[in-house]
């Protein structure tokens, strides 16, 4: 292997040794907001030692030094927990919780290649300490608001052997971790097994494994303790015994080097003679045995012992990209094959007709099936607010209550990303602007908790993200008069309350009082509708006075392909996102209306609606201009509002590759995006929540619009 394939390999692997830490780091965040909150399941704090102890072992491997220390702190101050020795107190939750975000630091410190100050941390680690009596005077001081620990157990003697399976090193562990640990846990006496060495040097591969030990380990941690070790890479060896002996045993002289090439390896060591009821370690019921021999785990006892099988792989999101798009295009293909297959008749070309359906049909197949691989829960992103929630809530005084729902809805990975900082925003601004202090609730009746309400849920092919409080709602004349002071709308200018409440939106709109750490610097509402509108949202507010506030962030599902109606205006084509269209008519003329000071309506059984001529708004001549000869598509907002377009024609439903307008040309009001289709003409993609708050502004579409 060359020097460079070699580094090419450890940056790959450290790699993923760092996105797995990032998936660890919030699981272990989950377990300890459980624990803070008083969960008695033992399983939370098991969860979080394992979460510890994989980033300690990962860390090991690649010499973080800073990294492997802090977390062994940490780990070893969880197991005094779980074992029993030391008692959950809300200081010490808060303690572990601060503890995971140090041990954050330290990760991202070695992701990026920087060295924290030489005191980060210090103060948690002297507490995390002090619970297994390790820091002195100065930790025992620190550890004040948390109990002292429980009496240890005595020391008792085990006799481990261990013989990792051939590959083991390709999978990323590492023998010695393991020798590293359990000299950790106490007084340790190591035999190493050479039977399996080559005899010669050539037949050596530097990427398997050939040693296997025996150790005689004397601790106070347990028999578990031991088994931990283990714990993650038992699906690596072929053997992991551990039984309880006396202080006297002594272990066996060294067995030599095999003496010949190729030699197999060697058998695994039979198990004593008392040893009648093996346990494996995938069986903890089976524990229930544990004076009758050690505990056992032989390849034979686990299915595909010796490889790593695993339900899934990780792979790089670039790549994934790539196939995204050239799926786009296969799309584009497979749109201009059908265009062209306009001049055959079925009859005439049954073969290409029945082919270019299939060809459809697996198309589809396979856009859904790269979509489902960019999909991910939501709860990635929910996850962080009750920490959020939590602290800040600390911080102001307030008492909060957090309900989560639908966090198994599933949205594009890239809209993840972009939400991250609009949700943390929407959160602090409901914590700080919406609910009040207990004090303030209590004098206006309401109970002195208040509640936050975080959801998601897939509505007309998009993702809706609500953010409700049943705080005060939004002072909608302290918001007028402060916008009237900023300039954004002049004195005596009558506005709705919806407009009211949409000027808090606007860049450096704040009604803070003063500037804190918390708000009023007028930036966060502006982040959240521009990260949202990046992403093809739109984010809105309701409020109702004393009771309360709702943000609502409409969503696309995808930012690849979509399922869309072409209809033709004029010369041009646009695209209507097919889950938006509730139905299409010929208005009848006495269904029309001009009303003054309102625009152009229609009735549809008894239901007045917008009329918006899309012709009209985007200046295209030729167009139909009278409804009664064209066609009125009706669409549905998020909101559930209704709208009707007058369009010339339908021109077919089809799949549409969606292009961002803004990345390759410029933003334009009422357009969503861009898409090619199959004669290469482009076609704008049109936002319906836009075009009605269009058509409500020009009355109907009576004005073009032009790009911003």
């Amino acid at each position: 292997m060359t020097e460079e394939s070699s580094t090419n390999d450890l940056s790959r692997f450290k790699t993923t040794y760092f996105e797995e830490c990032a998936e660890l780091l919030i699981t272990a965040e989950e377990c300890l907001l459980r624990l803070q909150e008083g969960s008695d399941d033992p399983e939370d704090c098991n969860a979080v030692f394992r979460c510890v102890h994989s980033i300690k072992g990962g860390a090991g491997a690649f010499a973080f030094t800073d990294l492997v220390r802090f977390a062994h702190v940490f780990e070893t101050a969880l197991d005094a927990l779980r074992s029993g020795r030391v008692g959950l107190t809300p200081a010490l939750a808060e303690v572990l919780v601060r503890g995971n975000d140090i041990l954050g630091d330290f990760v991202r410190a070695a992701q990026e290649g920087v060295v924290l100050p030489p005191d980060h941390g210090d103060r948690v680690t002297q507490v995390l300490n002090a619970l297994t009596g390790q820091g002195g005077a100065d930790a025992k001081a620190a550890a004040s608001a948390t109990p002292a620990p429980a009496p240890e157990s005595g020391e008792e003697s085990f006799l481990v052997r261990f013989t990792p399976a051939a590959n083991m090193l390709r999978t990323g562990n590492d023998p010695l971790m393991m020798v590293r640990e359990l000299a950790g846990l106490g007084a340790l006496d190591i035999r190493a097994d050479l039977t399996r060495l080559p005899a010669r040097l050539e037949d050596l591969a530097a990427q398997d494994a050939y040693l296997a030990w025996s150790f005689r380990i004397t601790t106070e941690q347990g028999r578990q303790a031991v088994l931990d070790v283990f714990e993650f890479v038992a699906g690596d060896c072929a053997e992991v015994s551990v039984e309880a002996v006396g202080a006297e045993t002594v272990l066996e002289p060294a067995a030599p080097p095999a003496a010949v090439a190729h030699a197999p390896a060697a058998p695994p060591p039979e198990a004593p003679a008392h040893d009648d009821h093996p346990v494996s370690l995938d069986h903890p019921a089976d524990a229930a045995h544990p004076a009758e021999g050690g505990l056992r785990l032989r390849a034979e006892d686990k299915p595909g012992a010796g490889g790593v099988h695993t339900a899934s792989i990780r792979v790089e999101l670039d790549k994934v990209d790539r196939l995204v798009n050239m799926v786009g295009e296969l799309v584009i293909t497979q749109a201009m094959l059908g265009q062209q297959s306009n001049r055959f008749s079925a009859e005439s070309h049954p073969e290409l007709f029945m082919g270019l359906q299939e060809l459809s049909h697996h198309t589809r197949e396979l856009q859904e099936s790269v979509m489902a691989i960019r999909a991910q829960p939501i709860k990635t992103l929910f996850s962080r607010a009750p920490r959020i929630v939590r602290d800040l809530s600390a911080r102001l005084g307030k008492q909060v209550r957090l309900v989560m729902s639908g966090e198994g809805t599933e949205v594009d990975k890239t809209v993840i990303e972009q939400l991250s900082d609009p949700m943390v925003h929407l959160i602090r601004n409901s914590l700080d602007h919406g609910l009040e202090t207990p004090e303030e609730r209590a004098a206006r009746g309401k109970p002195a908790e208040g509640t936050i309400h975080l959801s998601a849920e897939h509505r007309s092919g998009r993702v809706i993200i609500q953010i409700e409080d049943d705080g005060h709602g939004i002072d909608r004349r302290r918001v007028l008069e402060k916008a009237i002071e900023k300039g954004l709308v002049e004195r005596g200018q009558t506005l709705s309350d919806e407009q009211i409440d949409q000027l808090i939106f606007a860049p450096g709109f704040s009604t803070a009082a003063a500037v804190s750490d918390v708000s009023g610097r007028g930036v966060g509402l502006d982040v959240v509708r521009k990260n949202i509108q990046d992403v093809g949202g739109r984010v809105s507010v309701q409020s109702q006075p004393g009771v309360g506030a709702r943000f609502i962030m409409s969503l696309p599902l995808t930012l690849a392909v979509m399922d869309g109606m072409l209809v033709a205006v004029g010369g041009e084509r646009y695209v209507l996102p097919l889950t938006n269209i509730v139905e299409s008519i010929r208005p009848k003329p006495e269904q029309t209306h001009a009303l003054v000071n309102v625009g152009n309506m229609l009735t549809l059984r008894g239901e007045y609606i917008r009329l918006v001529a899309l012709h009209s708004l985007f200046n295209v001549e030729g167009a139909v201009t009278d409804p009664t000869k064209g066609l009125v598509v009706v669409v549905e907002t998020e909101g559930g509002d209704r709208v009707g377009l007058l369009v010339d024609e339908l021109l077919g439903q089809q799949q549409v590759v969606i292009k961002s307008l803004e990345s390759n040309f410029r933003p334009v009001r009422g357009v969503s995006a861009a898409t090619i289709l199959g004669d290469g003409r482009v076609a704008l993609i049109l936002d319906v929540g836009a075009l009605k708050a269009e058509g409500d502004r020009d009355g109907g579409g009576t004005a073009p619009l032009a790009a911003e």
